[in-house]
């Protein structure tokens, strides 16, 4: 089944130097964009992390710190990333939780403004794991009936995800071929930033899961303690995280006026 579009999709892989969304960076990026008329449109970029690849991450996708030192960094590279996926929804497997913050840390610090704002995300990953509990590699051999060959290889995961979420639709007639609809399904909380440090309670209101304020009301927190903002921005929180609680704290101050 193909994939209905109101606009395009892009679905994208990445391998890193480790899985610290807030410290680790990007060594491999892969994009598949698919167009609502049918057409795709593919690219891979090697990157420079300019940090050193530990050698346990290198086990796993076989990126070595000799085979990026030559490549561009992700800041040299961030406007053709943005370029590609600026007008499309984006999926992945376990891209909510991964992929999507990562590359939103790696886009900031690269000063480029990203958000999800006006597109939804949909986790491949999420749709298998509720219906069928298994790994990427599993996922494939189990809805494609084929061998995934180069495994923890950006393109050839980017391209069996994209193939895998083909096969979900049409294996489960439950689920609708519409983006929106599989972005609610595979979400898994209300979280206001990808990290899920600040998250929705049930009345739709910021609240903060951590720390000694988890569960309390962001708004009432940043009147209560003003330096808690102070001490988030100065620590090692994700930069998507910190934008946010800006946010919030740029439409409390709106409001005084």
């Amino acid at each position: 089944m193909e994939l209905k579009l109101n606009r395009p999709i892009c679905f994208f892989d990445l391998e890193t130097t480790g899985i610290d969304v807030a410290r680790d960076r990007i060594v491999e990026i892969a994009i598949l964009k698919i167009y609502p008329n049918g057409n795709k449109e593919s690219k891979t970029w090697l990157v420079n992390p300019t940090i050193s690849i530990p050698p346990q991450s290198t086990a796993v996708h076989g990126i070595t710190n000799e085979k990026v030192a030559n490549e561009p960094t992700f800041k040299e590279l961030a406007s053709q990333v943005y370029a590609m996926i600026k007008d499309s929804d984006l999926a992945g497997f376990n891209s909510d939780r991964f992929d999507i913050p990562l590359l939103a840390e790696e886009l900031l610090r690269a000063e480029v403004d990203f958000d999800m704002k006006n597109r939804v995300s949909v986790d491949v990953q999420t749709i298998f794991h509720k219906k069928e509990e298994r790994t990427l590699s599993a996922a494939y051999r189990f809805y494609c009936n084929e061998t995934l060959e180069n495994a923890h290889s950006a393109m050839a995961d980017t391209t069996a995800t994209y193939e895998i979420l083909k096969a979900q639709l049409d294996r489960y007639e439950d689920l609708e071929n519409n983006m929106n609809t599989l972005a609610e399904f595979t979400t898994r909380k209300k979280s206001v930033d990808f990290a899920g440090f600040i998250a929705l309670n049930e009345e739709g209101k910021e609240i903060f899961t951590f720390g000694k304020h988890k569960g309390a009301l962001v708004d009432d927190v940043l009147e209560r303690e003003p330096g808690y903002f102070g001490w988030i921005q100065n620590a090692d929180f994700p930069l998507y995280t910190k934008k946010v609680l800006t946010a919030i704290k740029l439409r409390k101050l709106s409001t005084k006026f």
